[in-house]
């Protein structure tokens, strides 16, 4: 009869290790040697995993950081961008009050330039098409004591005349319309001249200076020109311009030339009205 050969399982190999292991340990930690060949075992198991422990500690603790310090920064570049927003938003409210400042300190300028006359203010509700102010609707009609024919002034000068009026609006047509003509004269010497609009000049801000008669040659480029006392509509001493540039005509009787406006009609807000007409 064969005898039968004696075997373990691998568990139970594996538990009497454990077994021997836990033993080891004990025996180590109650001897207190920290050179036992227990200890140096245990520590060559034991350090790495240690190591490995703090090392992904150490990198916890790096990238917990790293979120913090960038949710910081998020916040802080919110609130820089909410104050940024916030200066933006004064700086454009300084700026308006500033041009509106600027407006008002024209107007009243304006208005004392022409004390002698009656004025209304109104601003520009409308216009006709283009960059420029030919043609165009005031908040101010019938009720404020508007009519035609009344003239309208703005940035030191003449704008032009009332030519329609409503209850509550008026239009008005500019100096510089195509259909416009001003019996005008320079301001030294009284020598008559006719302002005509003409929309090519306005580019360089200028108008068309014709008839004039100045037979002396008194007349020099720069002289002011403003409306004449025979004017049938405007005025006298309302300012148009300075004369830029003067040539004899064919005729060799009369000048012609062009005069730099003193109104900017690319920009009208505001205007006055003069509620006196001319008789």
């Amino acid at each position: 009869m064969r005898k039968r050969k004696f075997s373990l399982s691998s568990k139970y190999v594996l538990l009497l290790l454990a077994v021997i292991c836990i033993v080891l340990v004990m025996v180590s930690y109650l001897t207190g040697d920290a050179t036992s060949p227990v200890n140096r075992a245990v520590g060559y198991v034991i350090a790495p995993v240690q190591k490995g422990i703090a090392a992904a500690g150490n990198w916890l603790e790096t990238k917990f950081s790293f979120l913090q310090d960038k949710e910081s920064l998020i916040e802080e570049n919110k609130a820089l961008q909410e104050r940024v927003d916030e200066l933006t938003l004064e700086n454009t409210t300084l700026k308006g009050n500033s041009f509106e400042l600027d407006r008002l300190r024209a107007l009243y300028g304006l208005d004392n330039q022409y004390s002698q006359y009656p004025k209304v203010a109104a601003s520009v509700i409308g216009k006709d098409t283009g960059n420029w102010f030919h043609n165009f609707i005031i908040d101010k009609g019938k009720k404020d004591g508007i009519e035609v024919d009344m003239n309208v002034i703005a940035s030191g000068g003449l704008v032009g005349k009332i030519v329609a009026v409503g209850n509550d609006w008026a239009r008005v047509r500019s100096i510089i319309d195509d259909s416009s003509n001003v019996s005008a004269m320079t301001q030294t010497t009284g020598d008559y001249c006719v302002i005509s609009g003409n929309l090519e000049l306005l580019e360089d801000g200028e108008i068309t200076m014709s008839n004039l008669y100045d037979t002396d040659d008194n007349v020099q480029v720069g002289e002011m020109i403003v409306t004449s006392n025979i004017s049938e509509t405007y005025l006298p001493g309302l300012l148009i311009g300075y004369l830029s540039e003067i040539s004899v005509d064919a005729n060799n009787m009369t000048k012609s030339g062009k005069a730099s406006l003193v109104v900017d009609f690319e920009h009208i807000r505001e205007v006055f009205v003069i509620t006196q007409k001319k008789q």
